[in-house]
């Protein structure tokens, strides 16, 4: 199948190497030179702008930061609207329910169907192909692709609704961010008042406090100080915000999750942006006094 792809990033980049891997051809795009050149490297082709992807295949997959950025690759100028064979989009990104809608209704305007798959299993699903692939759009539509789909992980059909699977994407994201927010101020406290790291985590993953990030993430992430989850602390800051407005629009009480907005807002205010989303732990830390690390 000819694929295009566009957006190369920690995610991307792995998913585009695993459609090559499994026998598609894939025209690519990226902003950066050097991740097209990985690419290429492997048998892709590259592409100067969205709308060659599009001009070349008629499926385009796109793996984009912001919601404002997948709008203009999908819709803008020299975006994948103006290509000349695409017929359909695939989009990996979150964006929200209500820009998805508003790029379904964009792209159908040219006669070009925008599925709505954000994914979901970090960089190291993306690495292994086993990450949760949340599809929405026309049932038909989804079903010719699915074999594509699934070289990237597990398919779930959300439903035909533009933007549902946009919905079912931030719920899953705000549970991951307020897991690991609660278990930063949980493990903190049980630092300070001199408990282990390493036994605090067996306990909890023996017992009923587990969850994504005791499991996984302040192991490989936090203990050693590492923090390189390959995740950005403003990204999940947006998804976060996504939320609310979504919970907002629908009259969801969002007690909790403005709290773990908040957390959010203070690592991004105090080590920027692009902090990774484990140093969620660091403010918390700083304030305590004390740090929970093990060699």
């Amino acid at each position: 199948m000819d694929i295009g792809f566009i957006g190369l990033g920690n995610m991307g980049a792995h998913m585009a190497r695993r459609l090559i891997e499994a026998g598609h051809q894939l025209v690519v795009y990226d902003t950066r030179q050097e991740a097209i050149g990985n690419l290429t490297a492997r048998g892709a082709k590259a592409a100067r702008s969205p709308a060659e992807v599009a001009d070349a295949a008629e499926m385009v997959m796109a793996s984009l930061p912001t919601p404002d950025v997948v709008l203009a690759v999908a819709t803008g100028e020299r975006g994948v609207i103006e290509g000349k064979r695409v017929r359909r989009f695939v989009d990996f990104s979150t964006t929200g329910a209500v820009m998805a809608q508003r790029i379904f209704a964009k792209l159908a305007a040219r006669s070009i169907v925008q599925i709505d798959s954000p994914v979901s299993g970090g960089v190291t699903g993306a690495e292994r192909g086993t990450l949760a692939v949340m599809a929405s759009g026309p049932r038909a539509e989804i079903a010719a692709i699915e074999p594509a789909l699934k070289v990237i992980g597990k398919v779930f059909f959300i439903g035909e609704r533009s933007g549902a699977g946009q919905t079912m994407k931030l719920v899953n994201n705000v549970l991951s961010a307020t897991a690991m927010a609660a278990t930063a101020e949980a493990m903190v406290m049980g630092a300070k008042a001199g408990l282990d790291p390493r036994i605090m985590l067996e306990v909890i993953n023996a017992g009923t406090g587990r969850n994504t990030a005791t499991e996984d993430k302040f192991a490989k992430a936090v203990l050693p100080g590492t923090f390189n989850l390959g995740f950005a602390a403003g990204l999940m800051l947006k998804d976060v915000k996504l939320f609310l407005a979504e919970g907002a629009a629908l009259g969801v009480p969002t007690e909790v999750i403005e709290a773990v907005a908040r957390q959010f807002e203070t690592v991004c205010t105090e080590l920027g942006a692009e902090a990774d989303l484990s140093a969620v732990v660091r403010p918390v830390e700083n304030r305590a006094g004390v740090e929970v690390r093990a060699g």
